[in-house]
């Protein structure tokens, strides 16, 4: 073996050299591409089984087990065919963030946009104290944790985000969530799975337990305004950051989207959010104020 290698080595030039290496980077690129695109998702566990099938099918093959290697194999066949039923959504979502990239100017703008009027909207309804469930559909496709609500496909615009959530007995979308999907108003008034965790604080209603539930299931992130307070929180990975103000809302969602470099109150969101999934969420509803004057302290 080692004579064999030795001796395709022998046979390659330096150009032979480079476009090996090139095409090793290119392959692990898109490999890595790949990972990233399906973290977080349904699909990543998918792909767990896919390996460990691969690997039995290589075992019955060193261990010569026939029926089993003959299973396998004919498993294996349509093994392409497998993975566009099975992960078509996330085929087609990626294939979408390939296409945006080209209209990449436009498309940071639509997103200023965007976060511009959610926090906005939020800023009113949380100072008129004003339930609300907002929720930013990342990698991992909502539909199949949700109850569809009304379909909506608009704009996103305060004034709607305001009109959707208003208390009123002829309005029977506001008790739902909205979601976010594509820069757009997908759905309003949609149910969202309640958080199973029996260690909440008891002042968490219902919008924190679906808001916590939705974001336990997927990378999703979820924006809620307490009726009862008036406060903001936002929850990602089945974690909660209570008592967020306006500034670190915006920088927070900015980062969903665009994820710059400096983001004082981002990275303090994202260490009150990051806390470890061990500790009580009794102890991670403090302001995310606090930490971000730590960190510019620090500075």
């Amino acid at each position: 073996m080692t004579d064999l290698i030795q001796g395709i080595f022998s046979k390659l030039t330096t150009r032979g050299y480079v476009l090996g290496a090139l095409d090793v980077l290119i392959v692990a690129y898109l490999i890595y591409r790949v990972l990233l695109m399906i973290r977080g998702t349904r699909a990543a566990q998918m792909i767990v089984g896919l390996v460990i099938i691969g690997v039995a099918y290589l075992a019955s093959v060193r261990f010569e087990l026939g029926t089993l290697g003959w299973l396998l194999d004919n498993f294996l066949k349509y093994f392409i065919i497998l993975i566009i039923v099975v992960f078509q959504d996330d085929i087609r979502r990626g294939l979408m963030r390939m296409g945006r990239r080209m209209f990449l100017a436009r498309r940071q703008r639509e997103e200023t946009y965007l976060v511009e009027e959610v926090v906005r909207a939020v800023e009113r309804m949380a100072r008129l104290r004003t339930g609300a469930l907002i929720v930013f559909e990342r990698v991992a496709s909502l539909d199949e944790f949700i109850q569809p609500g009304t379909e909506v496909d608009s704009r996103v615009s305060r004034e709607l985000l305001w009109s959707i959530f208003r208390v009123d007995a002829e309005n029977p979308v506001h008790d739902g969530a909205v979601i976010i999907r594509n820069l757009r108003i997908h759905q309003a008034g949609a149910l969202l799975p309640l958080s199973h965790d029996t260690d909440l604080e008891r002042s968490m209603g219902t919008r924190h337990r679906a808001a916590l539930g939705i974001t336990e299931e997927t990378d999703a992130v979820a924006v809620v305004v307490s009726e009862e307070r008036g406060s903001i929180a936002i929850c990602h990975l089945g974690q909660v950051a209570t008592n967020v103000d306006i500034d670190a809302l915006r920088a927070t969602l900015l980062d969903i989207f665009r994820k710059p470099r400096k983001g004082i109150v981002r990275d303090a969101v994202s260490r009150r959010l990051g806390k470890d999934k061990k500790k009580s969420r009794k102890k991670v509803g403090k302001s995310v104020m606090a930490a971000t004057a730590k960190v510019r302290g620090e500075r």
